[in-house]
């Protein structure tokens, strides 16, 4: 997708203050010296077969994307693909399951659009705001930043365990658990404490969005595999061979701004890159914050745990150790 848009020219505004260029989460439109128009949308097939927590998940997953902007979702409409030969009961659920989540997000549903698909398909549109000194995006990331991870990797390895139907179930409630979690904490957190950069974690993998993030900041990344949490059942999948497919497709369109130089075993390789789900936040934060930032973090329930560090300006590669 991205080669296709490339040579693509987009209007440009003095008001727009968030576009294209940096891929990052969301869109971003100034309306006035104290708002600005957060917009995003997404939307996925089912990975998991209750229903109701598909919904929640694909809500989540939406939703966060308004989070890693420094805002707050205000307006959410639903986007939806079903057979209509299907149940329709089963529908209802996976709405009621992403209205739940737009509920707990404080914001309101207030719409959407529904098409006859072969597949189902679920997520949102998704409108928020945010102050215009207070947008946090993926390209404000300077040298001597710590990198914080929020959440652990290897949901897509559950989920594809779990469609091999060899996910056992304390695997599939801790990764239903983080991925149906918001990531709501950051924009509160923010109004204490300076966050130069963040990015949620989802279908580019963890190398995927980093690399955005460095290439945005124009900076070079180094973070450290044995600092990374991963979901314990996750290593054990993907020894097996239970990888997305979209692994692959991630790591050999990024392995050539990537440098490993220390050996790292397979499984967590390939789990570097693998798709994740509504997945955690990246956060670029100065040294004599990141104290503050974890125990804040920590306070609302997240990991926070540092993966990495921003070791000077100008982007090469990120280096993997």
């Amino acid at each position: 997708m991205e080669k296709l848009l490339k040579d693509l020219q987009f209007p440009r505004h003095p008001d727009l203050l968030v576009g294209i260029e940096t891929r990052d989460d969301a869109g971003i439109f100034q309306i006035n010296k104290e708002q600005a128009l957060i917009q995003t949308l997404d939307f996925l097939t089912p990975m998991v077969d209750d229903p109701f927590i598909f919904g929640q998940i694909a809500a989540t997953n939406a939703l966060n994307d308004v989070y890693a902007m420094g805002g707050r979702p205000l307006l959410a409409m639903n986007i939806v693909c079903y057979p209509q030969c299907e149940d329709m009961q089963v529908l209802r659920r996976i709405i009621e399951g992403g209205l739940s989540k737009v509920v707990e997000a404080g914001a309101f549903l207030v719409g959407g659009h529904t098409v006859d698909d072969l597949e189902p398909k679920f997520g949102l549109a998704v409108s928020g705001l945010v102050h215009p000194g207070r947008i946090i995006s993926n390209r404000g990331a300077v040298s001597g930043d710590a990198i914080y991870l929020t959440k652990p990797l290897g949901n897509g390895v559950i989920s594809t365990a779990v469609k091999a139907e060899m996910a056992d179930a304390q695997a599939y409630n801790e990764a239903v658990g983080w991925m149906t979690r918001l990531n709501r904490e950051l924009p509160e957190i923010a109004e204490d404490i300076p966050v130069h950069a963040a990015t949620d974690v989802t279908g580019f993998g963890l190398v995927g969005h980093l690399l955005e993030m460095a290439q945005a900041s124009d900076v070079q990344v180094e973070i450290e595999t044995g600092r990374i949490p991963f979901i314990k059942a996750a290593l054990e999948y993907s020894a097996l061979g239970l990888i997305p497919s979209g692994a692959y497709t991630n790591r050999d369109y990024l392995q050539d701004m990537v440098q490993v130089r220390s050996e790292i075993d397979s499984q967590r390789y390939d789990l570097l890159f693998s798709p994740e789900t509504a997945g955690g936040l990246l956060i670029a934060v100065s040294p004599d914050k990141e104290a503050d930032l974890a125990s804040r973090l920590q306070a609302y329930g997240s990991l926070a745990v540092k993966i990495g560090q921003v070791l000077q300006t100008g982007f090469k590669s990120l280096i993997i150790r």
